[in-house]
C-alpha cells in the first residue's frame, strides 16, 4: 500500500479504518494475527471498520514513505483513522498488544 492508495482509501471510508503495519519477517505480527485480531471479540468490534494491511516486507521506497508518514521504524504498528479520515491519535499502537488490551484501545478508537 503507497501513501497515496491510503489517503484514497481514507478520502471515501465514511467509516472507522484501522491499518495495520505488517511484514513477515515482524514475530510481533504474527501474534497479532494469530492471538489478537483472531480473538473473537476483537474480530466482532472490527466488523464495521475498513481494514488496511499495509505489508512492509520487501522494504521498498513506497514502504519506507508510508512508515515515515507516520513516525515509525518498523512493524508492527495499528493506526485508528475516524470516519472522517483523521487519526485517533489516542489509540496508536506500535508493538504487540494481548486482545484484552487491544479491546480497550479499540474503545479509545471508538469501535
Amino acid at each position: 500500500m503507497s501513501l497515496g492508495e491510503l489517503e484514497a482509501v481514507l478520502r471515501e471510508a465514511q467509516r472507522p479504518v484501522l491499518l495495520d503495519f505488517y511484514a513477515d519477517w515482524c514475530v510481533s505480527c504474527k501474534e497479532m494475527e494469530r492471538f489478537t485480531f483472531s480473538d473473537p471479540d476483537v474480530a466482532r468490534r472490527l466488523a464495521g471498520a475498513v481494514l488496511l494491511k499495509a505489508d512492509v516486507t520487501r522494504n521498498s521506497a513506497a514502504d519506507r514513505e508510508l512508515l515515515r508518514r507516520f513516525g515509525l521504524f518498523g512493524p508492527p504498528g495499528t493506526i485508528f483513522f475516524d470516519n472522517r479520515g483523521r487519526e485517533v491519535m489516542a489509540a496508536r499502537v506500535v508493538g504487540y498488544q494481548a486482545a484484552p488490551r487491544f479491546a480497550a484501545t479499540l474503545s479509545r478508537a471508538g469501535l
